[in-house]
């Protein structure tokens, strides 16, 4: 039987070799991220139409050749950068449209919600200049209107909850305001910075409370009546 010794150093060849992939995948994990946020920072610049692959790679820190090895061109960049955006915002809608408990005042609910969407977007630029941009790649344009349809969905289904007898056409319009008033609201808040971004964000909650607070007054933020009360 072979000794301790020898069986070692058979292995050794061998773990070296599986070892080497598992290095070359992690380096290749890590240039990708690098030269996606390079992206984020040159399309937030200049927008997705003006940039380039050379601005990129500079950003990066890289030369245009290692770039093409990983991406074959700005739009391959673009879409793997808003795949990974809106898989996020897929978790950051799916948190802030939760179901409501009936007790929560409506100022409270609508807070919640706008500063978790108020947040990823402030963290993540970009998102805005390729979604809202006059150029995006088409598949990007595709994906986000999936997006927006769920996001629709989502808060057609919120709104049902506190307005069971509303119509679906009705409830199908609410959600459609709801969410151009947040959109238009968004701009101007991502628009600004400090103190002033702040004051953007309470002004966008105003609208949306003074808004829904007609529709909805009578169903959130009001607790049961006592025992016996009539």
């Amino acid at each position: 039987m072979p000794d301790t010794a020898e069986n070692q150093a058979k292995e050794q060849p061998e773990n070296r070799a599986k070892e080497q992939p598992r290095r070359r995948q992690a380096r290749g994990e890590r240039r990708i991220a690098q030269l996606l946020e390079a992206a984020a920072s040159v399309f937030c610049t200049t927008g997705y139409t003006a940039a380039s692959t050379n601005a990129i790679a500079r950003e990066a820190g890289v030369s245009p050749g290692t770039l093409y090895q990983f991406f074959p061109n700005k739009e391959a960049i673009a879409i793997e950068l808003g795949d990974r955006l809106m898989h996020e915002m897929r978790d950051a809608y799916g948190e802030a449209l939760a179901p409501v408990d009936p007790a929560t005042p409506l100022e409270e609910a609508v807070g919640a919600a706008v500063d978790r969407f108020i947040a990823f977007n402030c963290d993540h630029p970009v998102f805005f200049a390729l979604m809202h941009g006059p150029d995006i790649p088409g598949r990007i344009a595709e994906e986000h209107d999936a997006l927006h349809a769920t996001l629709l969905a989502r808060v057609e289904g919120l709104l049902s909850s506190l307005l069971p007898d509303t119509s679906p056409a009705d409830l199908s319009r609410t959600a459609q305001m709801c969410l151009g008033l947040y959109k238009a609201g968004l701009e101007l808040v991502l628009g600004h910075e400090g103190a002033e971004r702040e004051a953007y964000v309470r002004e966008l909650k105003n609208v949306l409370v003074r808004y829904l607070e007609p529709l909805v007054g009578e169903h959130l933020g009001r607790d049961e009546a006592p025992a016996g009360h009539l």
